[in-house]
């Protein structure tokens, strides 16, 4: 009995097999840009939903990023949320749009109303078109002549949060829910293509794990 062993074919499969692992690897870091922007476009539209679902829980919080009486409506929204991407992942950005509705009593849009309130600045009222001022406060109408600063015209509970809010959707909403729940994180735990090409890594190297390795990472999107 004569056993005849190919050691050129094995060592060239073997090459082949390490050549499609670096290549796989290489084709990941080529199909992240692709995947933190997919990320990127479900992850803000989840934030701003997130946003919403609290405004309309607490008011009190959220209601200067919103027009007028219409708190936690999406179509109301007064902020934006934008981001980028970049060799170490994904950044958020938040800015707020100027209000167009105006208040009861009022003439004009309170300018900057969301930045302004977000940030607690204080604000001075004086009138503009009259010598007097005429304002209602605990139930009964004042009227005068001095202008009125308001210190924190938005309420202690809506100064800062916007920004409370956003922190708590990456401090505990991100990361334990959303990441989970939308199979992102399964998938990304869980690269079966890897084991599933590897014949076909071992006949043609790493032209194959690079291929593999892209449409893996550039498909991890929500519902993946």
């Amino acid at each position: 009995m004569r056993a005849v062993y190919n050691s050129k074919k094995f060592k060239k499969e073997m090459n082949n097999i390490v050549n499609y692992s670096f290549g796989f690897l290489d084709g990941v870091q080529k199909g992240k840009t692709p995947f933190l922007r997919s990320l990127g476009v479900n992850t803000v539209e989840i934030m701003k939903q997130f946003v919403d679902s609290n405004a309309r829980v607490n008011p009190e919080m959220l209601h200067h990023i919103y027009e007028w009486n219409r708190t936690g409506s999406p179509g109301a929204r007064l902020y934006d949320i934008s981001f980028t991407t970049s060799n170490i992942g994904l950044s958020f950005k938040s800015s707020f749009r100027q209000s167009e509705s105006i208040q009861n009593g009022s003439k004009t849009p309170f300018y900057d109303k969301a930045r302004i309130i977000e940030n607690g600045i204080s604000v001075l009222i004086k009138p503009k078109t009259s010598e007097v001022l005429a304002f209602e406060e605990d139930g009964e109408m004042v009227f005068t002549k001095k202008p009125i600063r308001v210190e924190n015209p938005g309420g202690t509970e809506a100064q800062g949060g916007f920004e409370r809010t956003l922190d708590l959707f990456f401090d505990k909403y991100f990361s334990q829910s959303f990441l989970r729940t939308s199979g992102v994180a399964q998938y990304l735990e869980n690269p079966e293509v890897y084991k599933k090409n590897l014949r076909a890594g071992k006949a043609r190297g790493r032209s194959k794990g690079v291929s593999v390795g892209y449409v893996w990472v550039a498909n991890a999107g929500v519902g993946a």
